[in-house]
């Protein structure tokens, strides 16, 4: 149904939409230098979540009728800008928070970083853009099936992010581990809090009409 070359280049794409910074990547390692791999991990499987719902939303036309919708995109959009700055400034909040003990524990870590990661990529207008104008351009009309051919490539996107994702995570606990004063994680976190608040600010601009 989908050439193999179209794939291929499909996934080139996906992966290098991918390692361009976004809120996902601020996130994740805002997120994973604070609390560590598990709860990392939590929020990937979250942000996998958001992205598939997005897909499957795709596939059954939504995404055309947000995309028509000067309201819906509008308020998908700033909603999902206010969301990551709210991040951001919760990331700088909690960047004193430097003991691995904090008022949350551990499951309760996880299953937080879980929703965020599911709200963040459900708002995310990065998220929306590539499912409105990048992933259609490997679509064949001429084939048919073509919900099919779109969830078939929403999968494939989501594994290609959730690999890069989950990689971000690794590196960014094992920084955790290497960082040895209270100092250096603090200014890191805070940092990567600022890089994810100019994120938000650029998709504003980037993704305006």
């Amino acid at each position: 149904m989908i050439a193999l070359s179209t794939l291929l280049a499909f996934a080139a794409t996906c992966a290098l939409i991918e390692i361009t910074p976004g809120p996902n990547m601020a996130y994740l390692a805002a997120l994973s230098l604070a609390r560590g791999l598990r709860t990392g991990l939590a929020a990937v499987a979250g942000v996998a979540l958001g992205l598939a719902a997005v897909g499957i939303a795709a596939a059954l036309g939504l995404a055309a009728i947000i995309e028509n919708s000067r309201l819906l995109y509008e308020t998908l959009r700033w909603g999902g800008v206010v969301y990551l700055l709210w991040l951001a400034w919760d990331a700088w909040r909690t960047a004193g928070d430097i003991s691995t003990e904090s008022a949350l524990s551990e499951p309760d870590a996880q299953a937080s970083a879980f929703r965020r990661g599911l709200i963040t990529n459900l708002l995310n207008p990065k998220a929306g853009v590539f499912y409105v104008a990048i992933l259609p351009e490997f679509v064949n009309p001429q084939a048919g099936q073509i919900a099919l051919q779109t969830l078939t490539l929403s999968a494939v996107y989501v594994t290609i992010a959730t690999a890069i994702h989950a990689l971000i995570v690794l590196s960014a606990s094992r920084m955790r581990v290497l960082l040895a004063k209270a100092e250096q994680i603090r200014l890191l976190r805070r940092v990567l809090a600022v890089a994810l608040a100019g994120v938000a600010m650029w998709l504003a601009f980037a993704t305006a009409r």
